[in-house]
């Protein structure tokens, strides 16, 4: 995730966070979401409470002796002071101008509490009030109980002053399970080396620069690192120098959940990458093609052709041999184009049908490209979201859709003469064969001739003969038309399946697209 490039105020970045885990949250486990919508709702109820109380805690192993200095920063003797082995059980509090904080010392179960009011050292504990001090008990203890309360105090807390001792200030579970854990909240952590009276003062020097080391090898080595004593009160005024300026400063609740939105900002910036691609034209082209071929276009077109063909026979063909044709049924009528029932076009062939899958998933799998998971995968998801409704879109675009036009008018010419070269034709037979009958009879009918030749075989031979002609000369013109027909037809139905396909496959991967632009955008202001 790259860097802000201008501070933004916490508000507005828990703003983001809840858009955030808005977008993501039908996307990703629930564990993954867990600690961000830890963050929203700790960040909530800390910011409705006092903003003039900073709540600083005491957090420590056993034996680090955050008790005596929890003591020495009250000026007081309240916590009990364990020689052989730890003795705080519970959390103890100590506040600071105790009015009006009863709600935030009921928000972190803090039952008992001391008042740190007296008339002899007011002046002195000014620059404190405000204050509210834990003493926790030991992260490290053998009882479950303390170490789920120092733990749920770690996570409220507004300050974090961690207490090492000289033999346990390197151990590995202090630095990897605790102060690791701390590596964003650099502005709200102080780290002192109690206890280094017992220690030589070159040992004290090079412990404090062992501990710095190991502190910036855990990502905190601008933290304020204090070697202190309760006992010759060496470092005591330091720490208490820095908690008054948290204290007056009234920032270290905003920084401390400033840093929780850092944390879980890190965790979360795995699931986003880079701007999402653009859908190519190409690739929606082949997905539209390859459901047109599923949807059977090629036998409609082809019927469309077929059926403007055989209208064109029956329209133009020879009057005597039309009513052969009447026993064909229509291409199209076979195939029940009608946009509210079932079509009759052939089902798509497992070929196509894998071709059509192969299409929409390459679809999405470009679309997805160079995104995290879980993106590659809710947009293949959103492109197949709508496949049951698929196969009914495609068959009602393709029932729905005008592919016939009105007939030709020079059909009606041709067929008219047609008629009148077919009653030519007749007229000469007829008189023919009234002819003949007559001879039969014995009577003697005399024929007009239109040179040597009779006038009926004039007209019987031409009327067929034209007619054959017409018909020879117009079957061309009516495949030109049938093509053209097929063409048309082909170019609706496509229009028809590229709306299906925008809708039930292209528009579901766009608006996936847009939910992982929005958390994209939302997590850059984190």
């Amino acid at each position: 995730m790259r860097p802000r490039p201008r501070p933004v105020a916490l508000p507005s970045r828990l703003k983001a966070l809840h858009r955030f885990v808005e977008v993501v949250a039908d996307r990703l486990p629930a564990a993954e979401l867990a600690p961000a919508r830890a963050v929203l709702e700790r960040a909530g109820q800390r910011l409705d409470m006092s903003r003039e109380h900073t709540v600083v805690t005491l957090a420590g192993a056993t034996g680090s002796g955050k008790s005596s200095m929890f003591n020495a920063l009250a000026g007081l003797e309240l916590s009990d002071v364990g020689v052989r082995r730890p003795t705080t059980a519970r959390t103890q509090a100590c506040v600071w101008g105790p009015a009006g904080s009863g709600e935030l010392l009921e928000w972190l179960r803090l039952p008992s509490w001391h008042a740190r009011e007296t008339v002899l050292d007011a002046d002195e504990q000014a620059a404190l009030r405000g204050l509210i001090l834990l003493d926790l008990p030991d992260f490290d203890s053998t009882a479950a109980a303390h170490r789920e309360e120092a733990e749920r105090l770690l996570d409220l807390v507004d300050l974090v002053v961690w207490v090492l001792d000289p033999q346990k200030y390197a151990d590995n579970l202090v630095h990897e399970r605790y102060l690791s854990r701390f590596r964003r909240h650099r502005d709200v952590t102080v780290v002192v080396l109690n206890k280094v009276d017992t220690l030589p003062p070159d040992g004290a020097r090079t412990c404090l620069e062992d501990l710095r080391g190991l502190l910036k090898e855990h990502g905190l080595g601008a933290v304020p690192v204090l070697g202190a004593s309760t006992v010759t009160g060496e470092g005591v005024a330091e720490l208490r120098a820095q908690i008054e300026k948290a204290v007056t400063g009234k920032r270290a609740a905003t920084s401390r959940l400033g840093a929780d939105v850092d944390t879980v900002a890190g965790r979360l910036s795995a699931f986003v990458g880079p701007p999402a691609a653009e859908i190519t034209p190409h690739l929606v082209r082949r997905a539209s093609a390859a459901l047109a071929a599923t949807a059977g276009v090629d036998a409609v077109a082809g019927a469309a052709g077929a059926s403007y063909r055989k209208r064109g026979v029956a329209a133009t063909g020879w009057p005597l041999t039309r009513w052969w044709g009447r026993f064909r049924r229509d291409p199209l009528k076979r195939l029940h184009l009608d946009p509210v029932a079932r079509t009759s076009v052939p089902p798509p062939t497992p070929a196509r049908r894998a071709a059509a899958t192969l299409a929409v998933r390459d679809l999405a799998d470009q679309a997805s490209q160079g995104l995290p998971e879980p993106w590659p995968t809710s947009v293949r998801a959103a492109a197949r979201a709508d496949e049951a409704d698929l196969s009914d879109a495609l068959d009602r675009a393709v029932g729905s859709t005008a592919i016939t036009a009105r007939d030709p008018r020079w059909w009606r010419f041709v067929g008219a003469l047609q008629w009148l070269l077919a009653l030519c034709a007749l007229a000469g037979a007829l008189w023919l064969l009234a002819r003949l009958g007559l001879g039969a009879l014995g009577i003697d009918l005399p024929l007009p001739k239109q040179g040597i030749v009779p006038v009926p075989t004039v007209l019987l031979g031409a009327g067929l003969l034209a007619g054959v002609l017409l018909t020879v000369v117009t079957r061309p013109l009516l495949g030109i038309g049938a093509a053209r027909t097929e063409r048309r037809a082909t170019s609706a139905l496509l229009t028809a399946v590229d709306l299906v396909t925008e809708e039930h496959v292209v528009a579901p991967v766009r608006a996936e697209l847009r939910s992982y632009e929005d958390a994209r955008k939302a997590l850059e202001l984190l």
